[in-house]
């Protein structure tokens, strides 16, 4: 192998996939990048195994073609000590190392021959098919990733579900504490599907997203998923698992209504709550026409806050808990102006959504449990 790039280029790139080598594997050769050269084309390659990215970027001299695995740490480091300039990376006749030269230096580091880098396995040839536009899909993951559990008894919760459909679509997240729904009707499926993609690979898959990205194409089967963005590919392993049945849990017909600026709302708690017991984040909210009461207290050092806001407020008196922090989340992670939260009673889940007069408005809904107070 023997060609030259540009430092810049190939850093840019190598930065791009990095975020699929582990910090040490069981599996040494995949703390490297795979490099294939070919056809002025060289595809650069970093897995986990369970998450795998690969990227192009076009070479203008190539002397030599072939591949490689080359040491991600090192090589990387080496190229962020450089300003950008072309270097030339060409494999030495001893056959165990290659160099890597810019215009006042060398270094000599060690490569893998290219046959040691184990198999990726992407989708089947009959894999389902859908298109997503960029922003929506990150707005998707960065408006659910955060209701994502952590469980190791049901996987299923630790992903993102995506409910797919002909008329719209659905990215669903939930800990059993919370849900939060985010649908669009601008990615619309052949034929009603659904997959869920694992935390860690939403969470690499959202850095990716760029704001010149365009549509993302999504090609997954029962055991894997291919996003294809660009000149970069995510190829991950999707979870296993029966994800629980959302819609029937998401409350229709409350009827204590408050609607409220969402800041004003969320500041109020986080206030509050800095004097909530700091094991359970308990905050009280007791509802009246027109007034809203938020109090916390902890009686193992004596502290205690209340704030009282006007509100429009149509309903029963009412007096409910939450966790502080879980509320803070959900409001602290919507964009709308104005909020609204319904419920039924201090013992069933409030339904949190944007007001109506909100520009899709119908996109985000989130559901939050109470405590017992």
């Amino acid at each position: 192998m023997k060609f030259t790039v540009s430092s810049a280029e190939l850093l840019k790139a190598l930065m791009d996939v990095s975020k699929a080598i582990p910090a040490k594997s069981v599996q040494p050769i995949l703390e490297n990048f795979l490099f294939v050269l070919k056809d002025n084309i060289l595809e650069i390659t970093a897995s986990d195994s369970d998450l795998t990215l690969r990227t192009c970027i076009q070479v203008e001299k190539v002397q030599e073609e072939g591949s490689i695995a080359v040491p991600a740490r090192h090589f990387t480091d080496l190229l962020k000590a450089l300003p950008d300039q072309p270097v030339s990376i060409k494999t030495t006749d001893e056959g165990a190392s290659f160099e890597c030269s810019w215009s006042s230096g060398v270094s000599t580091l060690p490569f893998f021959p290219a046959e040691d880098y184990p198999h990726i396995k992407t989708v089947d040839d009959d894999a389902r098919k859908v298109v997503f536009p960029a922003q929506t899909l990150l707005d998707g993951i960065n408006g659910t990733i955060y209701a994502t559990a952590d469980d190791e008894m049901r996987p299923a919760m630790n992903g993102i579900y995506f409910d797919l459909d002909t008329m719209s679509s659905t990215l669903v997240a939930s800990d059993s504490h919370k849900l939060i729904c985010y649908t669009s009707a601008d990615v619309n499926a052949a034929d009603k599907c659904s997959f869920i993609l694992h935390k860690k690979a939403a969470g690499v898959l959202k850095g990716l997203i760029g704001k010149d990205s365009s549509d993302i194409t999504v090609r997954f089967d029962d055991t894997n998923a291919v996003f294809g963005m660009d000149n970069t590919v995510l190829i991950c392993r999707l979870v296993v698992g029966k994800f629980p049945r959302y819609k029937d849990v998401i409350p229709q017909n409350n009827s204590n209504i408050l609607k409220m600026d969402r800041v004003q709302l969320l500041n109020s708690v986080r206030r509050v709550s800095v004097c909530a017991n700091k094991a359970s984040n308990h905050i009280k909210f007791d509802f009246k026409p027109g007034q809203l009461e938020i109090s916390a207290q902890d009686l193992g050092f004596a502290i205690a806050a209340y704030e009282k806001l006007p509100c429009d407020y149509s309903g029963d008196n009412l007096t409910i808990g939450f966790k502080s922090s879980f509320l803070c989340d959900i409001l602290g992670n919507m964009t709308c102006d104005t909020v609204v939260m319904k419920f039924m009673d201090a013992r069933r889940a409030a339904l949190i959504v944007p007001a109506e007069e909100e520009e899709d408005s119908e996109k985000i809904c989130g559901i939050l449990m109470p405590i017992m107070i």
